[in-house]
């Protein structure tokens, strides 16, 4: 794994409980075969109960902040509980990037 993927594991598991968490580079897909810049990630967790989808993607995002400010430019989220993983147990494929980069100047 590399260090983007490390660090953003890192926050991201200092930040909930989980019961399952993956973290897919998906920069390849992107254009950007050794720039670790687009992300996938699954987040399992019991603190998502009750709560609504962005209220969920508001905790991945302020746990990657940093990462969202800096090296990370694209960042797919898929949040659910344990027994919605246990009905789902598969996220979704990330959408065709619209192309753009913080490092080609085009956001």
């Amino acid at each position: 794994m590399h260090a983007t993927a490390e660090l953003l594991q890192q926050r991201i598991s200092e930040a909930l409980t989980v019961t399952h968490l993956e973290v897919i580079n998906e920069s390849h897909l992107h254009g950007t075969p050794t720039d670790d810049s687009h992300f996938k990630v699954v987040v399992v967790s019991e603190a998502f109960a009750g709560q609504r989808l962005l209220a969920r993607h508001r905790q991945i995002n302020a746990a990657a902040a940093t990462l969202l400010a800096g090296p990370i430019h694209a960042l797919a989220i898929h949040t659910y509980t344990p027994d919605e993983w246990q009905q789902q147990s598969q996220a979704p494929d990330s959408p065709e990037c619209l192309g753009g980069s913080k490092l080609d100047g085009h956001n």
